[in-house]
């Protein structure tokens, strides 16, 4: 009974692919290519450079992500909207040409009202060329594994990660959110974004998933003593530096005080931090000398209360009493753990000017 039922499967199956072919759904020679089981994901969010982004077809539905070997794909042709080229198809070459600049406008449609994950069966199309400008394009995971286009429904797709880099933006899976996201880079970073669990190959963790943006920005607001009401938010973004994954937080609060973090994407460690009045338009101050300066350990003791650490946990490595830029310093750097620290303290008021911290493996 089950292989009768198999059968049946495959003539339908048979059936339907070659009504495809003759409506025009399919690029032809795509009966060549290997049909897998896949499903639709309409729980996941995709994002570029913050913005959420819909999908929609030529007729207006609501084309959803698909998850295929742990792998997100998504549609070619809305690469052609993001990145402002025409998408034509050359039955000769079996090839998707990216080119030109884009004249139609952006499609838009319905959206799903009863979203659900459905069992599907697409054909992966190794046969397939991509093309930007005229130059091929090919798409391979950080194993050297090469990755395909694939065919459902009347609509070519690809691996997020060959969609990043045909946008030249970095690509990252965020399993907690559900999110695929694409953030911008200086030129195309390779990251093989598609295996939800895999990272590039770093110091950080083999495995784990990304804390996320909201989470990064709570890590820093906590170390800062701040509240979101508290400041503003003027760089939020996850970047790739030194072989690690880290999002770089900036914010500044209305009394002209600026904090700037790196923080590991995976763990949330802290890996650099930096707080600085003197990028904002704050007038200087004469100095009040009155009182006399504070001296070096009134001034130890403030950056040691600032940073949170005792005295017996810091090693100093620099202090000094300076003049720069009309007023008196102190300049202290010292180390704790894996951190070095460098305040810069005004000698008489014992207000902190300048104050940084950077993990002692950068």
């Amino acid at each position: 009974m089950n292989k009768i039922i198999i059968k049946q499967g495959r003539r339908l199956a048979g059936a339907l692919l070659c009504l495809a072919m003759l409506i025009g759904l399919l690029p032809l020679n795509v009966r060549a290519a290997e049909a897998v089981s896949a499903s639709t994901a309409p729980d996941i969010t995709v994002t570029v450079d913050g913005a959420v982004w819909i999908f929609f077809s030529v007729s207006g539905a609501q084309v959803h992500p698909i998850i295929y070997n742990g792998t997100v794909y998504l549609p070619l042709r809305a690469v052609g909207e993001l990145t402002g080229k025409n998408l034509n198809w050359d039955q000769d070459t079996l090839t998707y040409n990216l080119t030109g600049i884009r004249t139609a406008a952006e499609v838009t449609g319905t959206l799903d009202q009863n979203p659900v994950q459905q069992a599907i069966q697409m054909q992966l199309c190794p046969e397939f060329t991509i093309a930007m400008d005229g130059a091929v394009c090919t798409f391979a995971d950080n194993q050297g594994n090469l990755l395909c286009p694939a065919f459902y429904d009347g609509a070519t797709y690809l691996p997020m990660m060959a969609v990043g880099q045909l946008l030249g933006k970095t690509a990252v899976w965020d399993e907690e959110t559900r999110t695929a996201s694409f953030v911008s880079a200086d030129g195309i970073v390779v990251v093989d974004a598609d295996k939800f669990a895999q990272k590039p190959d770093s110091v950080q963790p083999e495995s784990g998933v990304y804390i996320g943006e909201e989470k990064a920005k709570s890590i820093a607001l906590g170390h800062a003593g701040l509240t979101a009401g508290q400041v503003h938010f003027f760089k939020s973004r996850l970047d790739y530096d030194d072989g690690r994954w880290e999002y770089e937080i900036e914010f500044y609060t209305d009394a002209y005080q600026e904090y700037d973090y790196d923080i590991d994407a995976i763990t949330g460690a802290i890996l650099k931090f930096d707080q600085d009045a003197e990028r904002w338009t704050v007038p200087v101050q004469n100095q009040n000398t009155d009182k006399g300066q504070i001296g070096m350990e009134k001034a130890k003791s403030i950056a040691l209360s600032r940073a949170g650490v005792s005295e017996n946990q810091a090693r100093f490595t620099k202090a000094k009493l300076d003049y720069d830029d009309g007023r008196w310093e102190y300049e202290l750097e010292f180390v704790n753990g894996m951190l070095e620290y460098e305040f810069t303290i005004d000698a008489y008021s014992g207000v902190v000017l300048d104050y940084e911290a950077e993990s002692v493996y950068n």
